[in-house]
């Protein structure tokens, strides 16, 4: 883990700064909402692939179950 934090190492607030001000003079003021707007969207769609694809493994666990006791 030490090694990790040699590499990597810690980021600090002046770094943290460093990289919103390039992100800002790179994609300007009114480009950075649209892509915090893509972003969410692509969460909350991989959100509910996941619950979709849980729903879908619950539900066939569960027919599985059925036509074992019903055997």
């Amino acid at each position: 883990m030490n090694a990790l934090f040699v590499i990597l190492g810690i980021v600090g607030p002046w770094q943290i700064i460093l990289i919103i001000a390039i992100v800002l003079l790179l994609f300007g003021g009114k480009k950075i909402p649209e892509l915090m707007r893509g972003l969410g969207s692509g969460i909350k769609e991989f959100k509910d692939a996941t619950k979709e694809e849980n729903t879908n493994t619950n539900s066939k666990n569960t027919s599985k179950d059925e036509t074992n006791t019903n055997q």
